[in-house]
């Protein structure tokens, strides 16, 4: 292997991983931690129900998904199947939270969405725990 793509490797790992942790704190941090605050205020709830699971439940998968998912994402763990609830959670806040709010307030949605997908696409890259927890196991 030449030097050259030995370094657009380790050059787009590094992206990979930047990318990772910053969807994943985001999206926990900026949102997530907000509704896990709602979710066990012991007020009663008022959230999007969108699919008819009542507020409380949908809820409860909003917070699974922005906060448990996020940092799944972020140390790289089981990541393909944490942008699952994340990818469905950010089509909904597109396709019906925001849908009628025009591009400005569906953007930071598609966003996400587009950076989740692009990880779907390449994987973790070789900085995360689903990549050490490979290597080990063989």
């Amino acid at each position: 292997m030449r030097a050259n793509s030995i370094t657009n490797s380790t050059f787009t790992d590094i992206g990979l991983l930047i990318l990772r942790v910053f969807l994943g704190l985001g999206m926990c941090l900026g949102h997530g931690l907000g509704k896990w605050t709602k979710l066990f205020s012991g007020e009663e709830i008022h959230f999007a129900d969108p699919f008819g699971l009542g507020a409380f439940t949908s809820l409860a998968v909003a917070v699974f998904a922005e906060v448990v998912c996020s940092i799944l994402l972020t140390l790289g763990l089981l990541t393909r199947w944490s942008l699952v609830p994340l990818l469905m959670t950010m089509l909904v806040a597109v396709f019906v939270v925001h849908i009628s709010d025009g591009f400005g307030g569906m953007e930071k949605a598609l966003l996400y969405g587009i950076g989740y997908i692009t990880i779907l696409f390449t994987g973790p890259g070789k900085f995360s725990l689903d990549a050490f927890l490979k290597r080990k196991s063989k």
